[in-house]
């Protein structure tokens, strides 16, 4: 790996039509956005941390077509000292995507492509600017599956998925993206490209770099490519959703699924403020006095799931007020429309929502509410909590009318309490959301040995510093 030459820093600050000249060289006129007079897209210089007020500015967006030209403009960044900031869908919840200003944003939508499904190995390599969504439906077209499933696939980038190790409900049987990445296409900081794995799914011949690369927030490099293992594809899906009068009964009911014997492939809770907020929309009406409610899916050969999915409601049905447990796949895919917008809901519900996605071992998930519940007593805001609960990831979540500027402070005092919640439990202050800027000032509390790990690091796959600065990584 070759050393970057030292950034120029007297020209870190040229103007936004210099930086333009250079990058349409890289990329041609069409794929560069700013720098000619015309504003840059609102979309771009934010992601789903929006609903906090935040936007960024860049001095442009440049779009690159492949690798070959990622790597042209981090050389470019690296020669100049210019900050870039990698985007992928923009559906983040951490700010890692939000650019400061004088820096670039290197969206990668544009690496895109039909990729390649080997069936008989069950494996696939895809750009890293195709939608998750897309790359799902390949796979099952092709009989296989790729289970990682976060709420944002019809809209994130399987790159953008790699860089921040997402999850989602079926993380709990399946695990995130890094249980199913065995190679990684990368433009590191120093503007050099790396393959690192390939196809195989068992390989140790290397230090574990798809590790490290993957879930680093676009602070070590660009993700241009990923090589994915499979499975074959499930026969049938079938959720069971089982409403309680209380969240003790729901708790318990959780830690019965937990000891059932069954691993089913998703076990989520949803707490009685996100019921009421997103009730309007579930499909046949929630029963009432519903204040918890948990979701489980049994997943696989029609036989096996159906077998599974009878154990797993038993489990469930003590103390429940009802139990919805649909087969067909109309009704299977509508509890699954319901869930996924579970988030839109209680964002509706007073015009924004501040949330944050903590985890704690799964018998903590009682502690952890708890907490929560006192956190939003002591700074006076309203809280709904919802998430992984096989994973011991909640999505607490402060609800708050955008417009009113007390009501902000108070949320973001509200969300910045919570961060100091899970570790006395065990816990993290991230389990799939990342931390971006929203958490990097609770992250320099880590193990100082920690810290100075992922700096030196940092430090030789980035030596110039220009690759996301201020997100991830606490600032130096």
């Amino acid at each position: 790996m070759s050393a970057a030459p030292p950034p120029d820093r007297s020209t870190a600050a040229r103007d936004a039509a210099a930086v333009r000249r250079d990058l349409v060289r890289i990329v041609g006129d069409a794929h560069v956005l700013g720098g000619d007079g015309s504003t840059i897209p609102v979309e771009l210089l934010r992601d789903a941390t929006e609903a906090r007020g935040t936007t960024g500015d860049a001095l442009a967006v440049v779009r690159p077509g492949d690798a070959d030209e990622v790597a042209a403009v981090v050389r470019w960044a690296g020669r100049h000292g210019m900050p870039l900031v990698p985007r992928g869908g923009g559906t983040g919840f951490s700010g890692g995507a939000v650019p400061d200003a004088g820096s670039v944003v290197l969206a990668t939508d544009r690496l895109t492509g039909p990729g390649e499904i080997v069936p008989e190995d069950w494996s696939a390599t895809f750009p890293a600017g195709v939608v998750t969504a897309d790359l799902q439906r390949r796979c099952l077209e092709a009989g296989l599956f790729f289970a990682p499933n976060p709420g944002s696939a019809e809209s994130s980038l399987i790159g953008g998925n790699v860089a921040t190790n997402a999850g989602g409900p079926r993380s709990f049987r399946y695990g995130p993206v890094r249980a199913w990445l065995t190679g990684v296409d990368a433009v590191l900081g120093d503007g050099e490209r790396i393959r690192a794995g390939g196809t195989v799914r068992k390989n140790v011949e290397t230090l574990d770099l798809l590790g490290l690369l993957c879930g680093s927030e676009g602070t070590l490099g660009v993700i241009t490519g990923v090589s994915l293992k499979l499975l074959p594809a499930p026969e049938v899906a079938l959720p069971i959703l089982a409403c309680y009068p209380h969240r003790d009964a729901g708790l318990a009911a959780l830690a019965a699924a937990m000891a059932c014997g069954v691993v089913p492939a998703a076990l989520e809770f949803l707490d009685g403020a996100t019921l009421r907020a997103a009730a309007a929309s579930f499909p046949g009406g929630l029963p009432d006095g519903a204040a918890f409610a948990v979701l489980a899916e049994a997943l696989g050969p029609d036989a096996v799931a159906h077998a599974e999915g009878r154990v797993v409601a038993d489990a469930l049905t003590p103390d429940a007020l009802a139990v919805h447990a649909p087969t067909d796949r109309r009704d299977v895919d509508a509890l699954w429309r319901w869930r996924d917008g579970v988030s839109i809901a209680v964002t509706a519900a007073r015009g924004g929502k501040l949330s944050e996605d903590l985890a704690v071992p799964a018998s903590r998930l009682c502690d952890i509410l708890a907490a929560v519940d006192r956190v939003a007593g002591d700074h006076g805001v309203e809280v709904c909590s919802w998430g992984h609960a096989g994973d011991g990831n909640l999505h607490a979540t402060v609800m708050v009318d955008r417009t009113d500027p007390a009501a902000l402070r108070r949320a973001e005092d509200a969300a910045h309490a919570m961060l100091d919640l899970p570790g006395p439990l065990g816990g993290v202050l991230t389990a799939e959301h990342g931390v971006g800027t929203v958490k990097r000032d609770a992250a320099a509390r880590l193990d100082p040995t920690v810290l100075a790990t992922q700096a030196a690091i940092k430090d030789v796959l980035d030596p110039a510093g220009i690759m996301n600065p201020g997100k991830k990584l606490p600032a130096r």
